[in-house]
């Protein structure tokens, strides 16, 4: 006797554990457009994944009274459930916030795809109306790129979008500037400047500025001597600059003659100057002859003319 009123007593804890009502929840959040018995509900067992009613749209919040929340359920068979002294249940659905930005973004990519924008380029949308803010579904991809109708000639496009959780496709129209990185001045510098990389600061400019000035890549720059004194913020292009002068016009040199283990120099100032590698012109400073020397190293040139003939000077 014993025995058996434990065992009754086990077996109704038992079933009190194993199936103990569902517990309606005062404030749920859900991402999908259903609302089903398992977002309404804790242990809500095998009926979880059933329907109840249509969430509210993307972004916003409504109120279910009991009574609605009883109707529902019963049409999945869950008619006992412990409402915990609820009048209504606060119903939210997650949302994915759509504006120009994310699809200025989705434009670019597309025309990175297709190979219209490059390294260091970037474009700018102007729609051709405001476009406001929608709040879609919370997904991992809330707008698509349907359709994109770009006309490089005078910039316009036409695009076409898919939002998620709205029915009808987005169409918008508008212009595209494109911009490249391009290396200005950075400090205002004297002609014969050597430039460096502190010198040289990246700034968009538009393509078609870039196409009709011309740009130079800052490789080409750097370790370049600047061909005039230039102005903070001005564009640097492959004109502006030269190889930079090994020898200078008036700077004290030595001349040098070799042949074989010979070695011949003598005292000179350039009349000219040039690049390492260049033709410079020379005044001897003995014979007081100009002569056409290699510059070679700062302060430093070579003659290929005969031993004596340099000794003549």
């Amino acid at each position: 006797m014993i025995i058996r009123t434990i065992t009754a007593a086990l077996a109704f804890a038992l079933s009190g554990s194993v199936y103990a009502a569902p517990t309606l929840r005062a404030e749920i959040l859900v991402s999908d457009a259903v609302v089903t018995v398992g977002d309404m509900f804790d242990d809500a067992g095998t009926l979880a994944e059933q329907p109840l009613f249509r969430a509210p749209l993307p972004g916003t919040t409504g109120n279910v009274d009991v009574a609605a929340v009883r109707s529902a359920t019963a049409r999945v068979g869950l008619t006992q459930f412990e409402v915990n002294g609820l009048t209504e249940v606060r119903v939210s659905r997650a949302s994915t916030l759509v504006d120009e930005d994310l699809l200025s973004t989705l434009i670019a990519d597309d025309l990175r795809h297709r190979g219209i924008l490059g390294q260091g380029m970037s474009a700018d949308m102007l729609f051709t109306t405001p476009v406001e803010a929608m709040q879609a579904e919370a997904t991992d991809s809330p707008a698509r790129l349907d359709n994109l109708r770009y006309l490089p000639g005078n910039g316009t496009f036409s695009a076409r979008f898919t939002v998620a959780g709205f029915d009808r496709p987005l169409d918008l129209t508008g212009s595209i500037a494109i911009s490249i990185e391009a290396p200005h001045l950075a400090a205002n510098l004297p002609a014969g400047t050597v430039l460096r990389p502190e010198h040289v600061v990246m700034r968009p400019v538009s393509v078609q500025q870039a196409d009709a000035q011309g740009i130079a890549n800052v490789d080409q720059l750097i370790g370049m001597a600047l061909n005039r004194q230039s102005r903070e913020g001005m564009l640097l292009r492959p004109t502006d600059v030269s190889t930079p002068m090994t020898v200078s016009k008036n700077d004290l040199v030595t001349i040098f003659y070799r042949q074989g283990p010979l070695t011949l120099t003598v005292k000179g100032q350039a009349v000219s100057g040039a690049a390492a590698g260049g033709s410079v012109q020379v005044l001897n400073l003995v014979s007081k002859r100009v002569i056409s020397a290699t510059a070679i190293a700062p302060g430093t040139v070579e003659v290929s003319t005969a031993p004596m003939t340099v000794a003549g000077l």
